[in-house]
């Protein structure tokens, strides 16, 4: 596995769970992570963020995701009958190895769902060895 959650397992079962009671909640969103032949791709559910809401840091190793969400509705006049729907920001950092060219990770965010290609670096990336006759 190149990608590594740092994260302590005991926040494994609090994926989708408001981490913080405060004002601003934080939520540390679901992923998927897999590989393919050039590449590792975390796939991360943020919905409600936006592409200038989202911030992506990588730094000593670890890749850093951050979304902030806006409220539905920021008008405090606003009777709710009912909400169930918890607002807040996206946050979660993973440990990259040195098996991803770090220069090249891109992203896109489409329709809440953050994408991101960490290709991998030229030394890991399989070959095929071609075989001549003699």
């Amino acid at each position: 596995m190149v990608a590594k959650e740092i994260e302590a397992k005991k926040d494994a079962n609090k994926k989708t769970q408001c981490t913080e009671p405060s004002v601003v909640r934080r939520y540390s969103p679901a992923v998927d992570i897999f590989e393919e032949p050039d590449a590792m791709v975390l796939v991360a559910d943020v919905p409600g963020a936006t592409p200038d809401g989202v911030d992506i840091q990588f730094e000593r190793g670890n890749l850093t995701i951050e979304a902030a969400v806006r409220p539905r509705r920021e008008d405090a006049r606003t009777r709710y009958l009912l909400r169930e729907y918890g607002v807040g920001n996206y946050r979660r950092t993973f440990e990259v190895n040195e098996q991803v060219d770090v220069s090249k990770i891109t992203a896109k965010l489409e329709n809440g769902v953050l994408t991101i290609t960490m290709p991998k670096a030229e030394a890991v990336r399989p070959k095929k060895i071609a075989v001549k006759g003699m």
